[in-house]
């Protein structure tokens, strides 16, 4: 099982640093002064999770905000049939668990971590004390709300309209203009993933990208990493 790093056996130095990491690491806080960072800093509890551990599940109590320190991890739903829907891919800087900020609530999705990972949690009475010295944290926290609640809602309107040739073409120009120094872009997640994200199935994936080879308009290079040869072609498809 996972461990909270709040034992004598650990290295003081070493855990407050990664305290500290996370706070700077994080949008909702890094816009702070040192003092007030430092302050947030002592709310914090780290926690180490292995690949393929779940830091939470549906149904679950939820009652702590969770900020990515290093590593990787998926946020997904499971629909009524068992299918499994991708809602997001969190990397270091980014949190999850928000809900719990406000309310007491329980989980609707999973977490699980796709790699080694490092998380700082908060407690929700701390971080409801923070909101109340620190207003500005509040208006970052609204933002990425809002940030989130466009995409979820762009998301959900795509499915009920788009084909999955276009759901493919989009994401992959929101990649490359989120990359844009060069015309090559690293898939953020695996086929399946990609798959679950964007509603159809890793095969369907597989087939549309050799598709869209064949029409000469991107490049596999590896089965992560693809060239964009058209942009607009892309986009008009």
């Amino acid at each position: 099982m996972r461990k909270e790093d709040t034992n004598a056996g650990h290295n003081q130095h070493h855990h407050s640093h990664s305290h500290k990491s996370c706070v700077s690491s994080v949008p909702i806080f890094n816009h702070l002064e040192e003092e007030q960072m430092n302050e947030i800093t002592k709310t914090i509890h780290s926690v180490n999770y292995k690949k393929g551990e779940t830091v939470y599940h549906a149904g679950e109590q939820s009652d702590s905000l969770f900020i990515v320190n290093k590593g990787k991890i998926r946020v997904y739903r499971l629909s009524e049939s068992g299918k499994e829907q991708l809602v997001r891919i969190l990397m270091p800087g980014d949190f999850t668990g928000e809900l719990a900020l406000f309310t007491e609530t329980i989980y609707v999705s999973f977490a699980e971590a796709m790699a080694e990972t490092s998380v700082c949690r908060i407690k929700r009475t701390d971080f409801q004390n923070l909101l109340l010295q620190y207003p500005t944290i509040s208006l970052k926290v609204l933002t990425e709300f809002s940030k989130r609640l466009a995409q979820s809602e762009k998301q959900s309107m795509r499915f009920a309209t788009e084909k999955v040739e276009t759901r493919i073409a989009l994401f992959l120009a929101e990649c490359f203009d989120s990359e844009n120094q060069t015309d090559t872009i690293e898939l953020p997640m695996s086929k399946k993933d990609l798959a679950s994200y964007l509603g159809t199935t890793p095969e369907t994936i597989s087939r549309k990208f050799t598709e869209l080879e064949a029409q000469g308009l991107i490049e596999q290079k590896t089965h992560k990493l693809i060239k964009v040869l058209d942009l607009d072609g892309l986009l008009l498809n």
